[in-house]
């Protein structure tokens, strides 16, 4: 029977003009796809910020952040909801959904906020809404600004006048943050016995400012012809002229703000600190959007930033503190370098095998076709060049080569047999179209169910996914089209006669004898086969529940982050000082390239960047535990070293887990402390978890006798606002300098406001004009209240974080089950950042992707086949055993890392996402082998041999093209598992499941599938009398009826239908 790759058999410039083609729209689309870390999604939130000045967190939160919550909540798209009140300033992150449209997010929860901003107390700032990019918590860049000439506030005006407005109109960036800013502003630094000595109350001074710092509009003059424009010097635009103000005129005396307060042109705020590599800086956060290219984005910043630095004043140096796209450029570096390394070792498996270079030569060319063919449908589904697309690349390798070893194969086998190399090209692309085929579409029904995964599995692995699926498409029109072509003109007979050659072939012979003498043994006992099969089977269950489970396997990234935690009444002078010693910990580690620090009061964030991977023998995770020790014990502040996550959306810690409920703060805060204690003397964690509720921050009620301040004739209002003018720190209203505008804040002298104590010194407005001691009217009480209050989808919460040294979904689990024990009804548990990855991707959500694998697998087969009974076979044959052999490299990797083990350390890996897409690969391909034995065997039958005989025949032929496949797939796959580097360890997991269970699962394969197929397949003599039966009808056909003599008796059946 004639097959179509007759026709480019027949006709090689088709073939090769096909390819040609191929190759053509391949290279085009190498030059215009676009390279980024991950496939394009949008991973966004929202978050809304409300500063109120002076407030208290409990204030805060009753009358901010509960009624912007509630009208947030009901926005469409949004995932979860997480607020933070704090003394001064409300946060509301609303976290969107996978791929929803974060600026139509924006655009609602903005007309949302709306809605209650008349609830608002007018004293409370404008809320601020920001989209936010989800993948990671750390800017993408970190620029520094750092002078031993400038002031930090100075620094901080160029900044905000030259570069900043720069660095943010660049395309693909979204903000451009300045971190340890000084902002210019008008500070009048009032002293309160002064005020007290001539009467002038808080109050006076905030409305004397307001009354005499305007800004006039006072329009123009209009004349017959002529018109003028009218500016009024109403405001204020010095330091001299802040301090010449008059605050009161008495008796022909004059009180300027001068005789009451310092003026000075200081900072909004003192209260942050930057420094690089110990000298004090102001750096920018480069954000980019959460759809742009971060790599590209980071390019334009550089070449800015080289613009910028040759414009800097004399004495600013600026350079870049933190690149975090260098982590991926050289992560795909690592994997083009894999790449080139897996087709060489490709092609020695290949030439060994094959003991020809014209032999070698087929495949050879098939493969880079294969693999540029993919990147041409990558461009045409849209996708990008990532690391997960590349690792597809990788994959394919030993994927596209098995069509074309199958190919070579078979031409080789029937020069063996006395065919003409013409002859044999053709015999060979006809009885192989229909394997080719069963295969490819096989290998595309297993990737299917992977790109069509929802969450964040489906949006990451769908590009890798479909980039496979396409290049074994590619590879099996190139297998039906160019290969045998090649094979008709490139083998010959001769070659076979060469010594390598011959002594290659005469090796298979004799381990195909052997081979034969085992597979007897196994098909006379059967019943063994389907006990041992069973029970391997079976084994998968709790090999699979006993794996250490994470989402994803951390990565080496060249950082080491510090989240610092300090007291409660710490001030930033004391937080500083600690700071500097965990910076000298830093750099006394021999890999630090350079350290950088931004500091706060009670809390901070710094980062330690090592030198790059080739320069350094550590990788970070050894680095991290020396670290870990330098850093407890500095004394005074806690710093938690983290590494960033390995997956986009994770948050600070890999554990981040929350107890929420309608009871108090402090109720929760006990239950969740219990929680704490628990997971800390578990061992599970690198450091007891940190709770983000704190009930330690002093605060003292300035407690007003209502009863006295009315017998004063006054009232609380008063009180309040001259108790808020003095010591808030909130601005009155903005004067210009050089065209910008900035703020004006009165307040206390900090030596007025060392400690609660001198509060009772400050004067407030009395009974006829005079003031008054606070003291006389009120007293002081000693509390301690939270340093925030939070909520998780408008439930008051607590989130326990940490970091976990055994598996995730371990530690997961134990809080889960301590927690259970402990909280009473009307508690929920929640997750955010890489823990909620884990448990809305991980456990069952990938069974039903790998059961609609299996389901989709067996349903192609089915109709490939024309059978139910066959596609039994080839999976229940292979996949359970390639299942096992691959379970046994996550089995055996011990669940606690600080238990030394280092027998399986080094070839073991985590149930991690990259292991999971390995397992469901590795379904199809070990289906390959299932294919070319039942296939072949199926046709022995029609043949007229017995079903026993049959299929011995068919696995004895198929075991050089079997083991050939195999071993350039584990060839191909090798690398995976012995790459080091930049995003190495996702490739170890996935290479080590591929090559562990392809290797395992073909050598119990070649033995279970012809015993299986003894159980389930059809005894085909009925089909073959039914043929037979019709060709006796057709002998009065024309003589093409009859099958060319030349044929085999394998084909003449096939010939004659």
């Amino acid at each position: 029977m004639k097959s179509f790759t007759d026709l480019f058999v027949t006709r090689p410039v088709l073939a090769i003009v096909v390819n040609l083609v191929i190759i053509i729209a391949g290279l085009q689309a190498i030059f215009t796809l676009n390279v980024r870390q991950y496939p394009r999604s949008d991973n966004a939130s929202v978050k809304v910020t409300t500063v109120y000045v002076g407030a208290g967190a409990d204030l805060v939160r009753g009358f901010i952040t509960t009624p912007l919550e509630r009208v947030i909540a009901s926005a469409d798209g949004i995932e979860y909801l997480e607020s933070q009140s704090a003394q001064g300033l409300s946060t509301i992150t609303a976290r969107l959904k996978l791929n929803q449209d974060p600026t139509k997010a924006l655009a609602e929860i903005s007309s949302k906020v709306d809605q209650v901003r008349g609830d608002l107390p007018p004293e409370a700032e404008v809320p601020v809404l920001n989209i936010e990019s989800a993948d990671s918590e750390f800017a993408s860049a970190y620029l520094s600004f750092a002078s031993d000439v400038l002031e930090q506030n100075e620094i901080t005006d160029y900044l905000v006048r030259a570069v900043q407005p720069r660095l943010s109109a660049l395309e693909g960036v979204q903000r451009a943050d300045i971190l340890g800013n000084r902002t210019f502003a008008m500070r009048i630094w009032l002293k309160p016995d002064r005020m007290a000595a001539l009467n002038i109350s808080p109050v006076q001074v905030r409305t004397a400012l307001a009354a005499n710092n305007y800004l006039a509009a006072p329009g123009r003059t209009k004349g017959a012809l002529i018109k003028v424009d009218l500016t009024a010097n109403t405001d204020l635009r010095s330091v001299d002229e802040f301090r010449n103000l008059v605050i009161r005129e008495k008796g022909g005396a004059l009180v300027r703000l001068s005789d009451i307060a310092d003026v000075a042109l200081g900072a909004e705020d003192y209260d942050s600190e930057v420094r690089f590599s110990g000298q004090t800086a102001v750096f920018m956060g480069i954000f980019p959007l959460p759809n742009a290219n971060a790599i590209d984005v980071i390019k334009r910043v550089r070449a800015e930033m080289a613009e910028i630095q040759r414009e800097l004043p004399t004495g600013l140096q600026a350079q870049i503190a933190y690149d975090a796209t260098n982590y991926i450029n050289n992560a795909i570096k690592e994997v083009v370098k894999t790449l080139g390394d897996t087709l060489i070792i490709v092609v020695i498996i290949i030439f060994l095998f094959l003991g020809s270079i014209r032999s070698v030569l087929v495949p050879v060319v098939a493969i880079p076709i294969s693999l540029i063919g993919g990147i041409f449908l990558m461009q045409v589904f849209g996708f990008t060049i990532n690391l997960l697309t590349l690792l597809a690349i990788v994959l394919s390798v030993g994927l596209v080569v098995d069509d074309a070893i199958v190919v070579v194969e078979n031409v080789e086998r029937h020069l063996r047999d006395g065919r003409s190399p013409f002859e044999a090209a053709l015999l060979s692309g006809r009885e192989l179209t229909g394997p080719i085929i069963a295969m490819t579409v096989t290998l595309i029904a297993v990737y299917t169910p992977i790109g069509l995964q929802g969450g964040l599995t489906g949006a990451l692995f769908r590009e890798f996914a479909f980039t496979l699926a396409g290049a074994v498409t590619i590879s099996g029109i190139v297998a039906l089209t160019l290969s045998p072509m090649l094979a008709s003109k490139l083998l010959n007979a001769e070659d076979e006669q060469h010594w390598l050659p011959v002594h290659i072939n005469a090796t298979f012979e004799r381990l195909k004898q052997f081979y034969g003498r085992r597979l007897d043994e196994t098909l006379s006992a059967r019943p063994a086969v389907y006990l041992l099969w069973g029970t391997l089977s079976l084994l998968i269950v709790p090999m699979w529940m006993f794996s250490a489970e994470e989402l994803a396997p951390n990565e080496d990234q060249g950082v080491i982050f510090g989240i610092v935690d300090a007291a409660a009444n710490a001030t930033l002078d004391q937080t500083s000082a600690f700071a500097a010693a965990a910076n000298q910990a830093f750099l006394s580690v021999p890999e630090t390239e350079f350290t950088f620090q931004v500091t706060f009061p009670t809390s901070g964030f710094s980062g330690m960047v090592v030198k790059p991977w080739d320069q350094r023998e550590r990788t970070v995770f050894a680095i991290l535990p020396e670290v870990q020790q330098k850093l407890a014990g500095i004394p005074g502040i806690q710093i938690f070293p983290v590494t960033p996550p390995a997956l986009p959306g994770g948050g600070q810690f890999p554990v981040e887990f929350v107890i929420a409920s309608t009871a108090s703060t402090q109720e929760i805060l006990d239950i969740a402390k219990q929680v704490q204690e628990k997971a800390a003397n578990s061992g599970m964690f690198a450091f007891p978890p940190l709770i983000d509720v704190k009930l330690d921050q002093p605060q003292t009620e300035v407690v007003i006798d209502r009863d006295k301040v009315a017998m004063l004739g006054l009232n609380l209002q008063q009180v309040g606002a001259d108790l808020s003018a003095a010591m808030g720190g909130n601005f009155v209203n903005r004067f210009n300098i050089a065209g910008r505008s900035y703020k004006v804040i009165p307040q206390v002298q900090r030596a007025g406001r060392l400690n609660p104590d001198q509060l009772e010194d400050i004067h407030v407005t009395g009974p006829n004009g005079q003031l008054l001691p606070l003291s006389t009217v009120a007293s002081l009480r000693n509390s301690t209240g939270p340093r925030t209050l939070n909520r998780f989808q408008q439930l008051n919460s607590v989130k326990i974080s940490g970091v976990a040294i055994q598996p995730l979904d371990q530690a997961l689990r134990f809080l889960e089950d301590e927690a259970a024990k402990i909280m009473p009804k009307g508690y929920v548990i929640d997750y955010t950042g890489e823990s909620r990855q884990l448990r809305l991707e991980g456990g069952n959500q990938f069974f039903k992707t790998m059961g609609f694998a299996i389901i989709l697998i067996f349903l192609v087969l089915a109709a490939q086949f024309n059978s139910f009974r066959d596609p039994f076979i080839i999976l229940l044959g292979s996949a359970p055993l390639a299942i096992f052999g691959a379970l046994i490299f996550t089995f055996l990797k011990m669940p606690n890392p600080n238990i030394p083990f280092p027998l399986t350390e080094g070839w073991t890996t985590t149930m991690n996402i990259y292991a999971k897409v390995g397992l469901v690969t590795l379904m199809g391909l070990i289906a390959k082998n299932g294919i070319l034995i039942v296939d072949f065997a199926n046709k022995l039958q029609l043949e007229g041999i017995p079903k026993l005989a049959a299929v011995r025949e068919a696995a004895l032929i198929r075991l050089r093209p079997i083991l050939m496949t195999t071993a350039a797939t584990i060839a191909g796959h090798l690398p995976l598992v012995f790459v080091t580097g930049a995003g190495a360890a996702a490739r170890n997991s996935i290479g080590l499941v591929l090559v562990g269970g392809m290797t395992v699962g073909t050598l119990f394969t070649i033995f279970v599938v012809p015993a299986i197929y003894m159980l389930i397949a059809r005894d085909h003599a009925h089909d073959r009398e039914a043929e037979q039966a019709a060709a006796v009808t057709a002998t009065g056909t024309d003589s093409g009826g009859h099958p060319p003599k030349s044929l085999p008796d394998t084909l003449k059946s096939d010939a004659s239908i």
